[in-house]
Formats: C-alpha cells, structure tokens, sequence
C-alpha cells in the first residue's frame, strides 16, 4: 500500500511539473495600460539614492502579448534604474520581449541617483522616460525628479577603513567636530540659506565656538545624527518671521527623508543636544520636525536658554527633555510627543509665557507637560525646581491627564500656573485630594485656569493648533503676561488669547 500511495504521489507531482510554461504570444499592439503616465520621483539631495517608486503595467486584451523593448529615452546614459517583474535587465535600464499573459500585468520599480549637473538650470529638474516599444507602438510614462544641491557634513573616514568618532562620557559615538576652517565647506559653523545642509552622524560645536544658523537656513539630518553643543560651546538659531507659508525665513530641522510618506513620521533622527557647560544658547524661529528628542537641554552653565517663536511635531520620546536647566520660553508650540511634548525634569529653572503645548500620542502614557525634581539612578537624585512658571499657555491632548507633577522631599518644587487651559481630570480617587492638583482652591500654584475646556485647534493631526474665537481659549489671557506678537508675528488683541497664536477665523468647509 505504501508503494502504491508514493507512486500516486510522484504521479501528482510530475504533473504539476510538466504543466505547459511555454505560450504562443502576438506582439504588442500600443494598447498597454498604465496605473500612472507620469511618476514623480520626489525631491532628492544630490548624489543620493531616492526611494522606490512603482509603476504597474496592465494588458487588458484578450492576448498573451510580447513587448520588444522597455527602456529610458536616454538609454544607458539614464540616471535611473528600473526592474521589471524582478529581472534586472542591462544594468536596469534596457529590457528586451517582455511577457505578458492576457488579463494579466507586471509591476516596474523605479529609483534614481542624479547629481545637480545633471538638472535643467533652470528649475533642477531631472526627466527621462520609460519607452514601451517603438514606432507606431511607442508608448512613454514620464519620470520626473527634483534634484536639490546640498552641503554635505559627515565624520571622517581613515585610512584603516575606521570613522571619525565622538566621545560622549565613556561611549563613543558616530560623528566629529565642525570645522570653520574646512578645505571645501569653508567655515561649517555659520548655517546659510544658500543650500540645504545635510548631517551624517552627530557633528558638535568645539568648545568656545558658536554655531550661527541664519535666517532661512535648512538642515537635514540622517538617521541616528543630530547636534551637539558641547561644554562651553555655544548655539545661535536666528530665524525669522516668514511672509509666506513656505517658511522662508524659518530655521528648519528635520531628517533627510523627503517624500510626503515621510512628512510627519516620528524618530527619523536625533537630537538637538545642549550637554552640561553649554552657554547662552538661543533659538528663535526654529521648527523641529519627527527627532527622537527635539531638545535635550543639560545643566547649560547656569545661563538661560532663551527659545523663541519655535515649533516643534513629532518626537518619539520628548519634545523638549530638560534636566536641571534653565529656560525662558515664548510662542512655544510642541505638538505630539511619544513620552511628554515638554519634560522639565530633576529640577531646574523655567518660564513659559504664550506657548502651546499639546499632546495626542496614541498612548496613554503621553503627557504634555511633565514636571519633576528628581531623576532615578542619579547622585544626588534630587535637585531643585526653583521656578516652574506658565503664563497664559494652553495644555491640552488626548489624554485625561495631560500635566504631570512629580516631587520627591529633599528638594524644593515651586511652580505656578496663570491663566494657563489645562486638561486634567482631578475627579477620580487618585487626584480628589492631591494637594498639587487643586486648580480651582490652590490660589498660590494656580490663577485663573480653565480647565477641561476644549481649545479647538485647526488641524491637530497637521500640527495646525490655530485656534479661532470659538476656542475655550480665546481672550482668556492676561495682559500683565502679555507677548505683542504672536509666533507668526500678528499682534496679539487684547485681552489676548490663550497660547502660541492669535486666533483668526479658519477657513469654511466647502
């Protein structure tokens, strides 16, 4: 029996196996179809590889058809690269009698590496086209790219086949020393709006020195890079107000990964690192986009951090992460943090006047404003918080419980809310007779808070927190704490609104 059941089985088999795998096809007749006749390949940095793009080909007839040819217009010379149904082709760029079954397609992937060089002058764009066949049968899908030209600052590499490295306490990490006397960048320490730069590891500040970002200035940082500003160095962001949505005024960081899937994904890079002994840092129309911590501010030689006028969407653990540092903060807006938007932690010195903070993480960990005096594993593990202000701020998210407070004895913990909106439900058991969350009793620590009132802002999901004057949050502030322009530079009416923005009408919904 078992002879008889393993005969069956190889009969099974060798069936399978000699099915038909050739077909009698016909040429193509022009008629293919196409899921796109242009593939915009979004803007990429000179000499780096974009992403991959697809494009599906689609025989509708009733046909087992032929392509003889699919190439680029400009052949080998083309500076993309494609793959068809998997097969490479000559050097990805010249395909020859393609097969395909009636009712039936096959997918190309597309990928380009260009220089500037290699752009029309006068937009930087580069265009090429894949090519179906020819003569009368020639049909074309367009390729469009935008090639930006760029600074490109990167660790060294030696002769060994090593990497320049950092060192960061007892670790070493990737990344070197900016140089204001580099051969070919000239001085790296003064940003321009020249060209965009773009970061490979994390490139610091030498001590005594000052990295100057001017007006206009973009920064791109590639995974795990970020900044450093190390012991008695120095930041400057000088931004300013922007007369257009493009921002042109505006000091962007964000990582190097520039196609809309990637517009607003959390952790592409770093952070901004402001270590122990830096000094008189400021930021002042800056925008950080999707860092693992937008700022990690550090002690900073007792000198204030003055932070202007700054956004900052998408970090996967903080916003901004303070430890024991001193910051004054004005027109701050901090959207979506994985841990808390803003964290003033093991104590320290803070003053936020007219800043937004919200946070609607999809967690019910998040925060958006934690405060605390200690830090666990620390000697001491105390510090302490000797100010911990906010006036006429708004707290919000999708959380319960968006302020945290976190003391330990042994360390002072003074702070103080003035005509601040909070999220915060102090109803449950946990919080009814906690003395730090009495917001409607506690007139020491807090002065004129709404609390659990919607603030309605434009678009959370699109870090628009624009509010208008149905907001909660409207003409709720108080003059004494007044900041005449908001962070897009309007005059602030008066009473003023709550938060980083005058409100102003948002557009109907058609």
């Amino acid at each position: 029996m078992r002879s008889k059941i393993l005969f069956l089985f190889m009969g099974i088999i060798l069936s399978v196996c000699s099915c038909r795998t050739d077909f009698e096809t016909v040429a193509s007749s022009g008629k293919l179809e196409f899921s796109k006749d242009t593939i915009y390949l979004d803007t990429v940095f000179t000499n780096i590889g974009s992403s991959t793009y697809r494009l599906k080909v689609y025989n509708k007839s009733k046909d087992d058809i032929t392509i003889p040819s699919i190439k680029f217009a400009k052949g080998l010379s083309s500076k993309y690269r494609m793959t068809v149904d998997g097969m490479q082709g000559t050097n990805g760029k010249i395909f020859t009698n393609i097969d395909i079954l009636a009712k039936d397609s096959l997918y190309i992937f597309i990928e380009t590496t260009a220089n500037i060089a290699d752009t029309n002058p006068t937009n930087f764009l580069y265009t090429d086209q894949i090519q179906f066949d020819g003569g009368q049968n020639l049909q074309n899908v367009e390729l469009v790219t935008l090639i930006q030209d760029a600074v490109f600052l990167y660790p060294k590499r030696f002769s060994d086949g090593t990497t320049e490295t950092l060192p960061i306490g007892a670790e070493k990490i990737n990344g070197f020393y900016l140089d204001e006397n580099d051969p070919i960048n000239g001085n790296e320490l003064i940003f321009t709006k020249n060209k965009p730069y773009v970061i490979y590891g994390y490139a610091a500040v030498p001590a005594n020195k000052i990295a100057t970002f001017e007006a206009g200035s973009k920064v791109y940082f590639h995974a795990n890079s970020g900044l450093i500003i190390s012991d008695k160095a120095s930041i400057r962001v000088n931004g300013a107000v922007s007369l257009t949505d493009k921002m042109e005024n505006e000091v962007v960081f964000e990582g190097d990964r520039l196609e809309p899937n990637f517009e607003n994904i959390p952790g592409q890079w770093g952070t901004i690192w402001l270590t122990d002994g830096s000094n008189n840092n400021s930021f002042n129309h800056l925008t950080i986009k999707n860092a693992t911590i937008g700022l990690l501010i550090q002690n900073n030689d007792g000198t204030t951090v003055s932070i202007k006028n700054t956004q900052i969407y998408n970090s996967t653990n903080y916003g901004i992460l303070a430890q024991t540092a001193k910051i004054n903060g004005e027109n701050i807006v901090i959207n979506n943090a994985g841990q808390a938007s803003l964290a003033c932690t093991y104590g320290g010195n803070y003053k936020f006047t007219h800043s937004t903070f919200n946070n609607n993480w999809n967690s019910s960990q998040q925060v958006a404003v934690a405060i605390s005096n200690y830090i666990l594993g620390a000697i001491p593990e105390t510090k302490d918080l000797t100010q911990a202000t906010f006036n006429n701020c708004i707290i919000y998210g999708s959380y319960s419980n968006e302020l945290i407070l976190n003391k330990k004895a042994g360390a002072t913990f003074e702070y103080q809310f003035n005509n601040c909106l909070i999220k915060f439900d102090n109803t449950s058991s946990k919080f009814a007779t906690n003395p730090d969350y009495q917001f409607t009793t506690d007139a020491v620590h807090y002065n004129a808070i709404i609390l659990n009132k919607d603030p309605k802002f434009f678009k959370t999901a699109q870090n628009k927190l624009n509010i208008d004057p149905t907001s909660a949050a409207f003409a709720k502030g108080n003059q004494a704490y007044l900041i005449p322009l908001d962070i897009l530079g309007k005059t602030r009416s008066l009473p003023p609104d709550l938060g980083a923005y005058q409100s102003m009408e948002f557009p109907k919904k058609p």
